[in-house]
């Protein structure tokens, strides 16, 4: 196991005891649930990532929750990503920020009108303001869910 590995490993046993440590991995997305949750393998670990800062539409019968879904899989399945770490979420699931080749993939999913910035409590040190930006140039665009606005 290489030393970031053993890094990233001690850092997850730590989020059961302080969950607003933050960490960051490389991991190869295996299976995309929805357009904010992912599963990825790494460092001798799968993980459950939900996307942080971002809230996408995941009942498959409402509108544009299966385009997030494709969307989100044509940007990162069976690809190797960064996941940087903010705490544990409800089940366990890491939130995280995905990064590929340095493209912020949570905020892509906003820019293109398939999720929105996150309402609810955003963990310690994480910054929302480019989310809440990006959902008003979708909005404004008529990009993806926002083309149903009348």
């Amino acid at each position: 196991m290489s030393r970031a590995c053993k890094i990233f490993s001690i850092a997850t046993a730590l989020f059961s005891i302080s969950p607003t440590l933050s960490l960051a991995g490389q991991f190869k997305v295996t299976w995309i649930e929805d357009g904010d949750t992912v599963i990825a393998k790494g460092c001798d670990i799968e993980i459950k990532v939900r996307l942080v800062g971002i809230d996408a539409v995941d009942h498959p019968r409402l509108p544009y929750a299966i385009e997030a879904r494709n969307h989100l899989a044509r940007m990162i399945w069976k690809k190797t990503v960064e996941i940087e770490g903010y705490g544990l979420g409800p089940s366990n699931r890491v939130l995280g920020v995905i990064y590929l080749h340095g493209k912020n993939i949570n905020l892509e999913m906003v820019r293109a009108g398939l999720a929105v910035a996150y309402r609810g409590g955003v963990p310690k040190g994480f910054d929302i303001t480019p989310y809440l930006e990006a959902e008003r140039e979708a909005r404004e665009a008529k990009r993806g869910m926002w083309s149903l606005e009348v």
